[in-house]
């Protein structure tokens, strides 16, 4: 029985493909609660300062993670090696390299060899990331197709659906601390995977689907999925709010890890929808 609940909600989901369901997205989120959490008490214990500095330094590697699910939904890579880019596992991945990264930085920073851990922590993730953006060049200019217009499209989306969102924050709401950049982030990240799933699903002529439960199931009763907008809205909004009044009366520390996951979770897969789409994979 556990072995066929096992194979059920978490490894047939991988290998094949399948929508989430209810039971492995909710595994998922209590597995990221944890992971925040003692990501928290390892960087506390080797004295590594949670601030923005480490929150913008990792944005590298969010890019990263996006690209290298396309690299996986490409089908350049054959082996069973390729299950390691499909979500979760890919999340496991991509922390392994950062933290390898990150702690290699602070070692050469005591030591004297940089200034800042940052510099070889974020160049790390710059590097790899202009290597897979490469292979997804080569492999666009050489199998498929590298559609500029909807690269343009969907940037076009999110850009203006991000400028909407702070604009109302900021000057509607009179929420001025919206215009802190890792709050600038969230809104981005979001509304790239709003403007790439709304795309992806309505508009393009591979017509993707939605594989998260509450996003498959909003599309379904509103009949569109533009409404993924009003979902991250609702979403991000209260999210920006609480956390800012976690920041001032809590710990900056947790503030700037949560505010990092729900980055990543918004715009990861953002960026991994709007490369798909613009390869035609």
């Amino acid at each position: 029985m556990i072995r066929e609940f096992l194979y059920k909600y978490y490894i047939d989901p991988i290998r094949y493909g399948e929508a989430y369901t209810l039971v492995d997205t909710l595994t998922y989120a209590l597995i990221l609660i944890a992971a925040v959490y003692l990501v928290y008490r390892g960087l506390r214990r080797y004295k590594i300062a949670i601030d923005d500095e480490l929150v913008l330094a990792t944005m590298p590697f969010v890019v990263l993670g996006g690209l290298l699910r396309v690299v996986e939904d490409t089908g350049m890579i054959a082996s069973d090696f390729r299950f390691l880019l499909i979500t979760p596992l890919i999340f496991f991945v991509i922390f392994a390299v950062a933290g390898i990264a990150l702690f290699l930085g602070k070692l050469a920073e005591n030591a004297g060899f940089v200034s800042r851990y940052s510099r070889v922590y974020a160049g790390t993730g710059i590097a790899a990331c202009l290597v897979a953006a490469l292979a997804l060049v080569w492999f666009g200019l050489t199998e498929t197709t590298i559609a500029l217009d909807v690269l343009v499209t969907i940037l076009a989306l999110a850009v203006v659906s991000s400028l909407a969102l702070w604009a109302f924050l900021v000057y509607g709401l009179k929420w001025d601390y919206a215009s802190n950049i890792l709050y600038k982030l969230l809104i981005f990240g979001h509304m790239l995977d709003a403007s790439a799933t709304s795309y992806g699903i309505d508009i393009h002529s591979v017509r993707y689907v939605e594989q998260h439960v509450v996003g498959s199931s909003l599309i379904e009763a509103t009949g569109t999925a533009f409404s993924m907008f009003l979902l991250k809205i609702a979403v991000v909004v209260p999210a920006i709010y609480i956390l800012e009044m976690y920041r001032r009366e809590g710990s900056s520390d947790l503030w700037h890890l949560i505010l990092l996951a729900m980055i990543v979770v918004g715009m990861a897969p953002g960026i991994r929808d709007l490369v798909r789409m613009v390869l035609y994979v």
